[in-house]
């Protein structure tokens, strides 16, 4: 058996008639820590967008003055928050929240 190295590349011949090709990249070896990295990254991202969105949906179930607050700054979260409810079969939570709004402006 014959071994033949080339940059990054090691070729194996067999005498018997076959040809193997075995190609190692050094770059695979230096690029797997990156790609960990990287799966790490976007791990952490998405454990931090989920226990975020749970923190705002709890905020705003429990809390009527904070979808007040949400309905000014972000009306686009609270119109979601209030249709994952009622797809929840809750009904109802909308239209208490623009009566206590409106009697509140009175």
């Amino acid at each position: 058996m014959n071994y033949f190295y080339g940059s990054g590349i090691k070729f194996v011949y067999v005498h018997s008639g076959l040809h193997v090709v075995i190609v190692k990249l050094r770059m695979a070896r230096t690029m797997e820590p990156l790609a960990k990295k990287i799966f790490k990254g976007v791990l952490v991202v998405e454990l931090v967008g989920v226990f975020g969105a749970y923190f705002l949906f709890n905020k705003m179930n429990t809390s009527q003055d904070f979808r007040q607050t949400m309905s000014k700054k972000f009306p686009f979260i609270l119109e979601v928050y209030y249709k994952s409810i009622e797809q929840s079969g809750m009904y109802g939570v909308r239209e208490q929240d623009q009566e206590k709004w409106l009697n509140s402006k009175n």
